[in-house]
């Protein structure tokens, strides 16, 4: 299963999960079966380019992202992508991982999305 962080700088399992999710530098990508750790730059609208973040993910064969927050119009295309949403990831990409593994992250619907641009 393969795993999206947002990440605060330059990626990787000792980064800081990004706090905005659509304007972070980088996606830490892990595949937790695996281990094996990719990290796409954002290249979304949201930094100039032509995607929405959950189609960079959908391409990238994503199907969680980690986040601590994120827009209900973010939550409802992840929805149309088949991607899950967990909510409360925070510290590294590494304990955002750990946290999800022991069921401390909420998994989003649609209500838990923000309604402002600040998480």
């Amino acid at each position: 299963m393969k795993a999206c962080i947002p990440t605060s700088g330059k990626g990787g399992l000792e980064d800081l999960v990004g706090e905005h999710f659509g304007k972070v530098p980088t996606y830490t990508i892990v595949d937790l079966e695996t281990g094996e750790v990719k990290v796409i730059k954002n290249t979304s609208v949201h930094m100039g380019g032509r995607l929405y973040p959950p189609e960079i993910m959908a391409k990238e064969g994503v199907e969680i992202l980690l986040c601590s927050g994120v827009g209900r119009r973010a939550l409802s295309m992840f929805r149309e992508f088949n991607i899950d949403v967990y909510l409360g990831a925070k510290g590294t990409v590494r304990e955002a991982i750990e946290m999800f593994k022991q069921g401390k992250l909420k998994k989003a619907d649609l209500s838990d999305g923000c309604s402002e641009h600040n998480c």
